[in-house]
């Protein structure tokens, strides 16, 4: 089952947050609990975890982008799994 990615609220004050940096490229295998980006608040740099285990399937958002809390980032699936209904 696919695993969406979404900004996470990482502090008290934040509205939105900027992508420092992917550290999977697509195509790549990431296990739960893994750091798959990392992203910049006005506080820090916080590296954000998978949820799900597969294969990053999608880049959503590049790095050097902002976007608002709860906005989808990318997608872990299955390498032959149909993630078209989550784009």
């Amino acid at each position: 089952m696919a695993t969406k990615i979404v900004m996470p609220p990482l502090s008290e004050t934040m509205d939105e947050g900027t992508i420092s940096g992917w550290l999977k490229k697509e195509g790549e295998v990431v296990e739960r609990g893994e750091p798959v980006l990392e992203v910049e608040t006005d506080k820090a740099v916080v590296q954000v975890e998978a949820f799900g285990s597969g294969v990053l399937r999608k880049i959503i958002v590049e790095a050097g982008e902002a976007v608002p809390i709860g906005e989808l980032l990318g997608i872990i699936a299955e390498p032959d799994e149909d993630i078209s209904g989550l784009l």
